[in-house]
């Protein structure tokens, strides 16, 4: 890298979040040819990508005079030997999953190729249909709490200002408003990206569908309910739900596969990735009021959740977190598969501790010979400690669980 190139990366590291998955992504692209990076809109991609690789030439499919240009002769427009190609929105082209394979097969030099995207099935179906083999696929969700506290001079937040605020980068950068921001944002993903995705004739029935999924943040999903409150068909929901999936605005946490004996419960819980997206759909209009809304412990929980979700995908490899709930009452929120052991996850909204927030974590112990060392208690207090082996941690180290 040439002395400007690094001078620019050292100015702009500066003024940017740290993220996790920075590491991953320079081994990954050192080692396969073509590397895929999605994620939502606006958590960071092109950041992430423009800084780690400045001497890539980067080019924006989403802007139509740049995709005309490539689409009208894509073999001379990436002719040029370049160290490598950033391709930011490469669904909007999806014939260049084929040329990609094409350059790769018959180049002679070395160029690396990074394709980025807002809609993770358009980028699968293509990656699997072109580049297998080829490609590692990598994903950037919006901000942990650690990455959050690494912006040169933060104004630093407590939990529920936090929650309030969100974890998308782009309004701490630059100082927005919360509510017009998530209002655009939401308003820009109905109108533009489900437009573009299914036809839908009335994209209010869409919004009350989103708000339907919000005010059921965290609990068993019951598909067909949803539909009847929103007036359309059942499969036209889980359509609908795979594209709130697809488009990283909501995950299934689905149930963890072992019985015990017992019955359990089969059907995944609904979370949104975004503390702050369930805020506004909910209409939860500051921190205080979400701090005593009916769904502070949702949203907490969820939280919690993509802390451990985010970490995982920023070192590469796929979240294994469920959730086990049998039908006799037993539960336990989060059980992480690692190795030989799994991790019992337990989480509560409280910020003081009380020897009754472990009833869960002992009931599990029990059910599922899990050992004490790996129980784990998250809640919204500060310290960490143990008691009877158990492990009390605060909501600002639960993305270590992830790790």
């Amino acid at each position: 890298m040439h002395t400007g190139a690094i001078t620019r990366l050292m100015d702009s590291m500066k003024t940017m979040f740290n993220r996790i998955i920075n590491p991953t992504l320079k081994q990954t692209v050192e080692e396969f040819p073509v590397t895929v990076l999605t994620g939502p809109r606006q958590s960071g991609k092109t950041t992430v990508l423009k800084t780690l690789f400045p001497e890539f030439e980067y080019i924006n499919l989403e802007a139509p005079d740049i995709r005309s240009r490539v689409q009208a002769d894509p073999r001379d427009f990436f002719a040029r030997r370049r160290p490598g190609w950033i391709i930011d929105e490469a669904q909007q082209y999806p014939e260049l999953f084929s040329y990609v394979h094409d350059f790769i097969e018959t180049q002679k030099h070395n160029t690396k190729w990074i394709l980025s995207g807002s809609q993770n099935f358009l980028l699968s179906a293509n990656i699997s249909q072109s580049l297998a083999g080829r490609a590692a696929i990598l994903e950037l969700l919006p901000l942990t709490y650690s990455e959050y506290t690494t912006y040169p001079n933060i104004t630093a937040q407590n939990l529920w200002s936090y929650l309030y605020h969100g974890s998308y980068p782009r309004p701490y950068h630059e100082k927005m408003s919360i509510n017009r921001w998530y209002n655009s944002y939401i308003m820009t993903y109905i109108e533009r990206d489900v437009r573009s995705l299914i036809q839908i004739k009335n994209l209010n029935q869409f919004q009350i569908f989103l708000q339907l999924c919000a005010g059921r943040h965290g609990q068993i999903l019951n598909l067909n309910a949803i539909a009847q409150a929103t007036g359309i068909s059942q499969p036209a929901a889980r359509q609908w739900l795979s594209i709130l999936e697809a488009s990283y605005l909501v995950y299934l946490l689905r149930p963890y596969h072992q019985n015990f004996n017992k019955r359990i419960i089969k059907s995944p819980k609904l979370y949104f990735y975004d503390s702050a997206i369930v805020c506004q759909l909910l209409g939860i209009d500051s921190p205080e009021h979400l701090q005593f809304h009916a769904s502070r412990g949702a949203i907490f929980e969820g939280f919690i959740l993509s802390e451990i979700i985010k970490q995982s995908l920023a070192m590469g490899r796929p979240p294994r977190l469920y959730f086990w709930r049998d039908q006799t009452g037993h539960e336990i929120d989060g059980v992480i598969e690692k190795g030989p052991d799994n991790l019992g996850v337990e989480i509560k909204s409280t910020a003081t501790f009380h020897p009754s927030l472990l009833k869960r974590l002992n009931d599990w112990a029990k059910i599922s010979g899990t050992s004490t060392q790996n129980l784990y208690l998250v809640y919204a207090g500060d310290e960490a400690f143990t008691i009877k082996g158990i492990n009390i941690i605060p909501w600002k180290q639960a993305v270590q669980l992830g790790a």
